[in-house]
């Protein structure tokens, strides 16, 4: 069997076989169930819902991606049902775990978890950590308003802390509000809905009660790094308040992935407001179209003079593997 070194083309300077933290995963097998459950219609869903499994390979391929840890995009039903809810993430579930046998070491996965549903949460994290073999949780970043680390998940967070969990994030149900024409949410608001969940697991002391829980912030942490100074210096305004020296202590907690993009004018911000032993590399695949990936984004990684030769190997590969150390021995 050839290695995942093998499988990947590598632009210069990049270390072998980066790992993609950030991959949106929708089973075909789900879009079957759901169909046949008349709970949607496969032309109503977003183009990139349509994940297809050639075109993905491609893509690793070309980008130098080793490792792709998915993210199941549509795991559950929309309905409210417990029973439905699990059907389809049973559904994803077993379609993700399929994907990582058929191509050993290509392939690793997060289970979902719920925040408005915390006994189907439990049920995941059982399932997926146990049964299937997933390496973390995936969970976003809100739901209906309410922002991860509110008091109402704390027993969920008390579970994932016990098992020292990786739970990666992601923004995807806006707050209801104005909204500007012509301006898609993942451009601004899933950036602020990121930087205000990171803000609410400091706020609600998630980061002091739960040591163990690991959580990797998208795209570059939202504006967090950015606004770090200015939470240190207004973080008394707060309720409750922040100390302005903890600040830099909460950002060192969580991890960064790369799908913002890092670009020369974003890194050195990045690099030096957190730890860059924290930072991850993620494409954002498929919502991110490969043609950005290969040809824009990967090379600017790659060529990036905000970053040592360090750095980027740990970026690409060697940070990820040491949050997951279960990805290296797949």
């Amino acid at each position: 069997m050839t290695s995942p070194e093998q499988h990947t083309a590598q632009h210069p300077g990049s270390a072998p076989g980066r790992v993609d933290v950030h991959h949106h995963f929708t089973a075909p097998a789900w879009i079957d169930w759901a169909e046949s459950k008349e709970l949607t219609r496969r032309e109503k869903l977003p183009w990139w819902a349509h994940w297809d499994e050639d075109t993905t390979l491609a893509m690793m391929s070309k980008a130098g991606i080793s490792t792709s840890v998915l993210t199941a995009a549509m795991p559950g039903s929309p309905s409210q049902d417990p029973h439905q809810r699990k059907e389809g993430l049973q559904i994803s579930l077993q379609a993700m775990s399929d994907l990582a046998q058929a191509h050993p070491r290509r392939f690793a996965f997060f289970t979902p978890v719920f925040l408005d549903d915390l006994e189907t949460s439990s049920w995941s994290v059982r399932k997926g950590l146990d049964d299937y073999g997933a390496v973390g949780v995936s969970t976003r970043t809100s739901m209906k308003g309410e922002y991860l680390g509110n008091p109402a998940h704390e027993p969920l967070l008390a579970e994932l802390n016990e098992r020292a969990a990786v739970v990666s994030t992601h923004p995807m149900e806006m707050p209801s509000g104005p909204v500007m024409p012509g301006l898609p949410p993942f451009l601004c608001d899933f950036l602020l809905d990121t930087t205000r969940a990171a803000v609410s697991l400091i706020l609600n002391g998630t980061l002091d009660r739960y040591p163990n829980l690991s959580f990797i912030l998208p795209h570059g942490g939202g504006f967090l790094p950015y606004m770090a100074t200015r939470l240190e210096l207004f973080g008394h305004m707060l309720t409750p308040k922040i100390e302005p020296a903890r600040v830099r202590d909460y950002l060192h907690r969580f991890y960064y992935d790369t799908a913002a993009p890092m670009s020369p004018a974003a890194t050195p911000t990045l690099v030096a407001t957190v730890d860059p032993d924290r930072i991850l590399y993620g494409t954002d695949w498929p919502p991110t179209s490969a043609d950005i990936i290969t040809d824009v984004v990967a090379p600017a990684l790659d060529r990036d003079p905000a970053l040592t030769d360090d750095q980027r190997r740990g970026i690409n590969r060697d940070n990820a593997l040491h949050l997951m150390p279960g990805l290296a021995q797949l």
